[in-house]
């Protein structure tokens, strides 16, 4: 520890600290446009000037490593004097765009322009322009404000790891471009507009749609993978004007990826808000009774086997559990939660988790990618496993597809055989894991819905066994599984799986097929092969018109995760609570409470009239969604099921990173996402304009 003295108080600061940070700890604010936590110290804005004894001029603190006996003033009339100078430099060309900038109203530079600034201007001369630039279709530009803090410069290179932006000229002449003018390609350029302290970088799809102090602020989860990103819903009246990210060290630390911030508009296109029964071949709008009453007349007469249930990758826990329930009045035991057919074993919880946390990445020293590209699948833990390359001291290979990951990756191969190698130590890697201290292995859905994944899944555990993936010593389970539902853990913590005589759902499409189940509801799935339904009577709840509501005989209006409180688990087995931030349009209802009704439509009423009951219900079928944002640590035991392999390449389950869900397929911004960077002109999953 070091100590020093700040405006006269004493304090111990950790040695290697800066004497911004130094500040921090004792409460003492110090203003600041370029620093950042996350990123590299640039020392270019002057804001932070501090006055320290016997130093010929004042220092910039956030680049001013603290020293024994140092002795800095914060507060002084001189660094008032710095401060109102530096403002009145970084104002000389900023345009008077406040009454139309989106950043107004949380914007750092009017904050400190009042807080530290002067009430008048020197500068005379004529204000310089800046051509503003393009950067791809959601980061609007107006590069006229930009005050050179080259935030986003080092958010690009070093979290992103896509080096795409940088600065050309000098002085007033500097400009912060893409050098030859093109979209951006990371997946978390929108983080950029975060870390803009001005309006230079602003959201495009959100411009001039609101202002801050108008907008109803909801903290919640976000569902377009498994991470469980933590989020803030900004909505006013009925809709949802834009979504930004929550810190959570733990998760996604203070970053979300493009499509959780942006598909946000797809909440407004396609909904169903309706009940819709077929008629005559044709979908009709109907009344919530004449929806239960069609689908009691189509279940009452089948018996348990030939009805089937299959959910969907956005669904709430309380939905499944409702529609579990529901299907086990029925004698059904024909359900299932994995739509890609992925051979997760719900045995055993440490088959489906990532044991190691996210935040246990970075104390990886070993690291082996199979069947996974996460930058498309989880974008913001891709960025954690860069940071870990950045940090140093980790080796990565990967066994799949050969794409960028933004960090050095070894390669292998793209065949499951490398596994048995690896296995059985004819592999370099196999030497690799067993040297490590905390060796990872990180297994894609590309990997276990293939037909042989559950020898992969065998042959994956074997290899974490060999190489010390799980030590209970150093409290290490490096076995981890990289879901891209949000819904898939809690379903499989729920238990909704086929039974003892059930079909999964490949089973569930192939029996309906030939007519031996002859009614199967879809609780929002929509990744299946639909046309597989053609015999079957189906019943369809969700909120969009997706491919499953394409094929639906009854259509039940549900709401979407902005209009509900719902329970999800992430791919870490952290349960996490989403709230209620706006209403569901028209006639469309939370999704439990839908099954709940049908329940006593059909005469089969489930036993829970709110949603305490049913989460009280929820802890009796795994005492793990009692402990709300906490991880529990699963038993290691044995799973997966030897078999032959395939030798074939793995193919990454995610094609097209903007198009994953019904919601995100209804974004018109994603869908300007897709042309701008896949070339992509149509929706491929069965919707409709």
């Amino acid at each position: 520890m070091v100590k020093l003295t700040i405006d006269g108080q004493e304090v111990e600061a950790e040695g290697g600290m800066t004497v911004m940070q130094a500040c921090e700890q004792v409460g003492i604010e110090i203003p600041r446009f370029c620093y950042h936590e996350r990123l590299s110290i640039a020392g270019n804005c002057r804001m932070c000037l501090v006055s320290m004894e016997r130093a010929p001029k004042p220092v910039a603190s956030c680049a001013m490593p603290v020293a024994e006996g140092m002795v800095i003033q914060t507060d002084t009339p001189e660094v008032q004097k710095m401060r109102k100078g530096v403002m009145e430099f970084l104002l000389i060309n900023h345009p008077l765009d406040c009454p139309i900038c989106d950043q107004g109203g949380e914007c750092d530079l009017q904050d400190q322009a009042m807080g530290y600034g002067s009430d008048k201007s020197r500068f005379s001369e004529n204000k310089r322009a800046v051509k503003d630039k393009y950067m791809g279709p959601l980061i609007s530009t107006t590069m006229t404000r930009c005050i050179h803090c080259t935030r986003c410069i080092r958010f690009a290179s070093e979290v992103a790891g896509v080096p795409e932006l940088g600065a050309t000229g000098r002085g007033e002449n500097m400009e912060v471009g893409t050098y030859v003018e093109h979209a951006l390609t990371s997946e978390l350029s929108g983080n950029m507009i975060d870390l803009c302290p001005v309006g230079a970088l602003t959201s495009g799809p959100y411009a001039f749609n609101a202002r801050p102090w108008e907008l109803k602020k909801t903290e919640s989860i976000d569902v377009t993978d498994a991470l469980g990103s933590n989020i803030r819903i900004d909505g006013r009246g009925p809709e949802v004007k834009r979504i930004l990210p929550r810190l959570n060290e733990d998760i996604n630390e203070e970053w979300i990826s493009d499509k959780a911030r942006f598909s946000c508009d797809g909440l407004r296109a396609q909904r169903l808000d309706k009940p819709f029964v077929r008629r005559d071949g044709k979908l009709v709008a109907a009344s919530w009774p004449e929806a239960f009453t069609a689908v009691s007349d189509a279940l009452k007469p089948l018996k348990g086997k030939q009805i089937a249930a299959i959910a969907g990758d956005l669904a709430d826990c309380e939905s499944i559990t409702a529609l579990r329930d529901l299907m086990a009045s029925l004698g059904s035991e024909n359900l299932d939660c994995r739509q890609d057919g992925a051979k997760l074993d719900p045995k055993s919880r440490a088959s489906y988790l990532f044991n190691s946390t996210i935040s246990g990445i970075d104390r990886a020293d070993a690291i082996l990618l199979i069947g996974t590209n996460p930058r498309r699948e989880a974008p913001v833990l891709n960025a954690r496993i860069r940071k870990r390359y950045v940090a140093g001291g980790v080796t990565i290979a990967s066994i799949g597809e050969p794409v960028d990951m933004t960090y050095p990756v070894d390669n292998l191969g793209n065949t499951a055989l490398l596994l048995a190698d690896i296995a059985a130590g004819k592999n370099d890697f196999a030497a690799v894991l067993k040297n490590a201290q905390r060796p990872m292995l990180i297994i894609g859905q590309g990997a276990l819905s293939r037909a042989d994944g559950g020898a992969i899944l065998h042959l994956a555990r074997k290899i974490a066994d060999q190489s010390g993936c799980v030590d209970a010593a150093q409290n290490w389970n490096g076995f981890n599984i990289l879901h891209t539902a949000a819904a898939r853990v809690g379903a499989l913590d729920l238990g909704f799986v086929p039974g003892p005589s059930g079909r999964d759902t490949a089973g569930i499409l192939e029996a309906a097929l030939a007519g031996d189940i002859k009614a199967v509801y879809l609780l929002g799935a929509d990744e299946i092969d639909t046309s597989k339904l053609d015999k079957a009577f189906v019943i369809y709840q969700g909120h969009h018109g997706d491919a499953g509501a394409h094929c639906a005989d009854v259509i039940l209006p549900g709401a979407a995760y902005t209009e509900k409180s719902g329970t999800y688990v992430n791919t870490e087995g952290r349960v996490q609570i989403a709230r209620l931030a706006v209403f569901p349009p028209g006639d469309a209802r939370e999704d439990w409470t839908i099954l709940r009704a049908l329940s006593e439509a059909m005469g089969k009423t489930l036993p829970y009239d709110n949603l305490q009951q049913i989460r009280g219900r929820m802890v009796d079928l795994n005492g793990n969604f009692l402990n709300v944002d906490e991880i529990q640590s699963a038993k290691w035991t044995g799973f997966g099921q030897a078999g032959d392999l395939e030798d074939s390449a793995f193919i990454s389950p995610i094609n097209n990173f903007y198009m994953t869900n019904s919601i995100s397929r209804a974004s018109v911004t994603m869908a300007k996402c897709a042309d701008e960077f896949l070339g992509v002109t149509e929706q491929k999953t069965g919707t409709d304009g």
